[in-house]
């Protein structure tokens, strides 16, 4: 996927993302969402590829949610996630890399992560 543009993330948004993920079943919901790609999945179908149902489920989506990381779009009777923010997703691990190496007296010369 081609990033149009990276989003420069302060150490408190990475901080709040990264919180956000903190949980195995939630950066689970993000991968499959991910892998659906911009159609999102049905929330039924999340459960069912997840293997995280119901309350649960809601939750781990609310959190997600707030860290504006997914979208959730009621469609007829039922509701649609997504993941929506893929500049963010990105952005996320260029924040833990952007400063790679730099304290090293001599970097690696295969370490390029721009």
């Amino acid at each position: 996927m081609e990033q149009e543009h990276i989003i420069d993330l302060s150490v408190e948004q990475a901080a709040s993302a990264f919180a956000a993920l903190g949980s195995e079943q939630r950066l689970s919901v993000l991968r499959i969402l991910v892998r659906a790609g911009d159609e999102g999945l049905a929330i039924g179908e999340l459960g069912k590829r997840s293997g995280v149902t119901g309350s649960t489920l809601t939750h781990h989506m609310k959190i997600l949610t707030q860290a504006g990381l997914v979208q959730q779009t009621k469609c007829g009777r039922s509701i649609i996630c997504a993941a929506v923010a893929y500049d963010q997703i990105f952005s996320l691990s260029q924040f833990l890399l952007s400063e790679c190496c730099a304290d090293c007296a001599m970097p690696h010369k295969d370490r390029h992560h721009d």
